[in-house]
């Protein structure tokens, strides 16, 4: 997220967001290798199957990711799933959600692949098989410098047993005159 700023392209953090995933993922020992190796085979859309995020507006999916005058959507693997591939600009509202997932046709074709399964640890991964995925979404506004980042929840091992342990309680509000209902 640090990467994020006016002038940077989406195309390049959704590009950096599977870097940081793999060497990740090999430091766990799950892959091996040489991770721009590892890009160039596509091992990132394999873990990481969907865009990096897309622009909020008026609607959470907002439009404006591909219009006239702005990049083409990208035709590569895993980087065709961007919402958008536009340069960041100044005032841009949009998500930051990077994921990392093992779905098992994801991961068989992967490992029936020989370009691919060569940096994966089989032995590993089958570890991981019922995990499922996790992904974490941060909703930020471009700024001058960075960015600005709207989401506040807990990310530390501490922070979030701090709120475990706290065993609040969470109620519905009750309703008022002003309380809309469908």
């Amino acid at each position: 997220m640090n990467a994020a700023k006016p002038g940077v392209s989406w195309v390049d953090m959704h590009k950096l967001a599977n870097s940081v995933l793999l060497s990740n993922l090999r430091v766990a020992g799950l892959l091996q290798g040489d991770v721009d190796e590892m890009m160039k085979a596509g091992i990132g859309a394999v873990f990481q199957p969907h865009g990096l995020g897309h622009l909020m507006g008026l609607d959470v999916h907002d439009v404006g990711g591909y219009l006239e005058g702005t990049p083409s959507r990208p035709i590569e693997p895993g980087l065709d799933r961007l919402r958008t591939a536009r340069v960041l600009e100044k005032g841009m509202v949009l998500t930051i959600e990077p994921g990392c997932y093992f779905f098992d046709v994801l991961l068989d074709k992967a490992l029936a692949n020989p370009e691919q399964a060569k940096f994966m640890v089989p032995e590993v991964i089958e570890r991981f098989r019922n995990f499922g995925g996790v992904r974490i979404e941060d909703d930020v506004i471009v700024m001058e410098n960075g960015v600005e980042n709207m989401t506040k929840v807990p990310r530390t091992i501490e922070e979030i047993e701090t709120v475990m342990a706290e065993k609040t309680e969470l109620v519905p509000a009750a309703p008022t005159d002003k309380t809309c209902v469908f």
